[in-house]
């Protein structure tokens, strides 16, 4: 089901959409939010898995340095251009990034899996 997206969305309107444990990623992930790693953590399974730039992250441990390294190397911008929801357990998000990272412009889609309400896969790619 895609989720309609309004001329001129904003985060809010499209997050509206998505499971809490979603939203909370995207908040807490967000740049020019003040991340909070637990409140980051808490969207994840114990479990979780996260694959982005071709490397994988297991498990809360794993998924914080990831955050606090790879996924905070460069300053950007966030803005969520569409949603769908692709299952009862599968959402897409796109994203489009500005920033100071090599080509200053990227398109990606964060692909999240959940259960129990927690996600427990995500992968970014473009």
């Amino acid at each position: 089901m895609t989720i309609q997206t309004p001329p001129d969305p904003t985060a809010a309107e499209l997050a509206k959409h998505l499971p809490a444990a979603i939203t909370r990623y995207l908040r807490e992930a967000d740049p020019q939010h003040k991340a909070n790693a637990h409140d980051l953590l808490s969207a994840f399974a114990a479990d979780a898995t996260v694959v982005d730039n071709g490397n994988t992250y297991t498990g809360h441990d794993e998924i914080h340095r990831w955050r606090e390294t790879e996924a905070s190397e460069y300053t950007y911008t966030v803005e969520i251009s569409h949603v769908e929801k692709l299952n009862d357990t599968q959402y897409a998000v796109a994203n489009h990034l500005e920033g100071d990272f090599p080509g200053g412009v990227v398109d990606v889609i964060y692909r999240f899996t959940l259960a129990d309400g927690l996600i427990t896969r995500l992968e970014i790619a473009p």
